[in-house]
């Protein structure tokens, strides 16, 4: 594949078989992101678009200058089009496909699913981790920062929230920042949001109104968040790094498989509710078992792919 640097965003000229290859990337970031508890933004990471998927994105607001002055093909190379366009609709497939069999998939065979996802978050930790070039107490600092903030949002309660249009806007910009971010969940944010089911029923049901200002609220919201990552990668890319690990390893207290439902009596709001806690059982043990290798065993085999068509 050939470069050349466009405005600030390097493009890559590509074949119709590499967009074919990005569209099902799309594919594998979008049924992670409709999974609570796993990040589009690490399979990003595992398959090596992550950084060109920040810089493509934070230039989006100054694009569109240009496509206010009818220089759309400026805008197009701009905004690394052709690169977005193919995965975004890559991720639309995978909304619009596997949300109703990823949700089925977790209310049949919870515990499978989750120690699938445990062994692919546990394995891309590890993959994450190698990418810090030198470890010093900054990042081991970093590291484990940022697994504390992850933890802490797996063990926050869901809230109640309304269904008005600016908390949809409002929660489709907080959630997005989440799905870029390696190791937290968007779909795990929307749930703290109490927008997890309302919003895989808005897709179900083709609710344009919502699903449309929930867009809305995701591409400012993402534009903005990426000018911010994009700048920390690019001045203090192994401190980050290190971070987004750290995030990764916190999160994987979300996907344990085995989980119960405990009924949680808050006496200062006299209100109820069930929370999940972690624990542990030898049932479908051997299927746990082997559901976590082949999620471990999938990340290792991507970035063998990956390595090796970068080299």
């Amino acid at each position: 594949m050939k470069e050349e640097t466009t405005l600030q965003t390097r493009v890559v000229q590509r074949t119709p078989k590499d967009y074919a290859m990005l569209t099902l990337k799309g594919i594998g970031m979008g049924a992670a992101d409709v999974v609570p508890g796993v990040s589009g933004g690490t399979i990003a990471f595992i398959v090596g678009i992550y950084e060109e998927l920040v810089n493509s994105i934070k230039g989006a607001d100054k694009a569109l200058l240009l496509l206010c002055k009818g220089r759309v093909k400026d805008f197009w190379r701009g905004i690394n089009g052709s690169f977005l366009l193919a995965l975004i609709a890559g991720i639309a497939i995978s909304f619009l496909s596997f949300a109703k069999l990823i949700t089925w998939a977790l209310d049949t065979h919870p515990i499978p699913v989750w120690a699938f996802f445990f062994g692919l978050v546990l394995a891309s930790t590890l993959f994450v981790v190698k990418q810090v070039n030198a470890w010093t107490w900054s990042r081991y600092l970093s590291f484990v920062i940022g697994a504390v903030i992850a933890y802490y949002i797996t063990i926050a309660t869901p809230a109640e929230t309304p269904n008005d249009l600016w908390f949809i806007f409002l929660s489709g910009a907080i959630a997005i920042c989440a799905m870029i971010l390696p190791g937290i969940s968007g779909s795990f944010i929307l749930l703290l949001l109490g927008k997890y089911k309302y919003m895989m029923q808005a897709l179900t049901d083709f609710n344009i109104p919502v699903v449309l200002v929930f867009i809305l609220g995701a591409g400012i919201g993402i534009v903005m968040f990426s000018k911010f990552l994009s700048y920390l990668l690019k001045n203090h890319g192994d401190i980050t790094i290190a971070s987004l690990a750290g995030f990764m390893l916190g999160s994987l207290n979300k996907v344990w498989p085995w989980k119960e439902k405990v009924f949680d009596i808050d006496i200062a709001d006299a209100s109820a509710s069930f929370v999940e806690r972690n624990t542990f059982s030898t049932e479908y043990l051997g299927w746990a078992i082997f559901a976590a290798v082949v999620g471990f065993f999938l990340v290792y085999i991507l970035e063998k792919i990956s390595a090796k068509k970068d080299a």
